[in-house]
């Protein structure tokens, strides 16, 4: 490579890397939503909304990160293309970088992803590259990455490293800041899910930077590896795969780091999806199954705590925007037909909303 074309390289990615952070520049903080609780109880429930990204959830934050990464480490360059194994969202958000700084880009993906998803990876001018087996979507990927002059994301390996988790607005230090007035600032836990792990690697990380004493609790759902390898210590566990898209993984991902994480509460998939409507009727906020997961681990998580007489606060995740799941978790028959009783998973659910469920505060 020539010296002249080096320095209008380097220039490229000076302008590539000012137009990510012009993005983040241009979108507000999202919000920190209080869910009801009753007053009784001494605990308070808050919702950090990631839907409110430009791409409609939580990796628009990863997909930042991974962009603003590679082209500061030199991977991305002028024409590049860029390939990511997805099974959609981190996939819609890389999407939306690649269009703002004029790559292509192609998303490997289970062929059985959401429509919806598959529709917002082409709308943000993505290309599709459907893959039958699940589990082959790391080595497609891969294979594409390993030719000249693509770069591969790999978000399953790299997620836990691209993002600054000491701060600079990560997601962490966004929960913490948006806190700060509220009664209880510190909370006694926060909630996530875990895909790659990148987030729960983010916040454990900065909890123990920060000296706060707040614990992690990460919501697995059925079919997930993590929780085994997390219990046992070992990386080396396989499972079937999740049901509840976003979260859950069939092998332990390298992005997930277990000793940040101080519980993981596994969350039966009917649980998940018949809380991910039950939070449509409180908050009117539709959101996808991995929320509704992330919901019924932090009520557990707060169910404990007032049956222990113990006050403070619990904070998870609100993933993603729930239009993009009207033909899966929100149609009964689809959920009926993987045999998912609602019915008896609201039931059970119902004391741990408030018994009956609370609607949304006055305004």
């Amino acid at each position: 490579m020539g010296v002249q074309e080096s320095v209008t390289d380097r220039a490229w990615v000076h302008r590539a890397v000012r137009v990510v952070e012009a993005d983040g520049n241009r979108s507000a903080d999202t919000h920190l939503r209080v869910f009801p609780l009753p007053a009784a109880w001494g605990v308070d429930l808050y919702l950090k909304d990631e839907s409110t990204h430009p791409t409609g959830s939580l990796k628009h934050r990863l997909a930042r990160s991974l962009f603003l990464f590679g082209l500061a480490n030199g991977d991305i360059r002028p024409g590049t293309r860029l390939v990511e194994a997805s099974s959609g969202s981190t996939a819609v958000s890389e999407a939306y970088f690649a269009r703002l700084v004029g790559l292509e880009f192609t998303a490997v993906v289970p062929a059985t992803t959401a429509t919806a998803k598959l529709d917002l990876i082409r709308r943000h001018g993505g290309h599709l590259h459907l893959v039958d087996d699940p589990g082959e979507v790391y080595a497609a990927a891969e294979r594409l990455g390993a030719q000249p002059g693509w770069h591969y994301f790999d978000q399953f390996s790299t997620a836990s490293t691209v993002t600054d988790w000491r701060g600079n607005n990560n997601i962490a230090c966004s929960i913490f800041e948006q806190m700060a007035l509220e009664p209880h600032p510190e909370p006694t836990w926060i909630v996530v899910g875990a895909g790659t792990g990148g987030t729960s690697a983010t916040i454990g990380r900065y909890c123990r930077y920060q000296r706060h004493a707040t614990l992690l609790a990460v919501a697995d759902p059925e079919g997930s590896a993590f929780s085994e390898g997390w219990r046992t210590g070992s990386r080396t566990v396989t499972a079937r795969g999740s049901r509840i898209e976003g979260i859950g993984r069939p092998r332990v991902e390298p992005s997930f780091v277990p000793s940040v994480i101080d519980e993981m509460v596994q969350v039966p998939d009917e649980e998940s999806v018949a809380a991910m409507r039950m939070l449509l009727e409180v908050l009117g906020v539709r959101a996808g199954a991995s929320t509704g997961t992330n919901l019924v681990a932090a009520l557990q998580l707060v169910d404990r705590m007032r049956r222990a007489g113990q006050r403070g606060s619990v904070v998870t995740l609100i993933c993603d925007d729930g239009d993009r799941y009207l033909d899966t978790y929100y149609d009964d028959a689809w959920v009926a037909g993987r045999g998912m009783d609602l019915a008896a998973a609201r039931t059970r659910l119902t004391p741990l909303f408030g018994d009956p469920p609370l609607g949304p505060p006055a305004r």
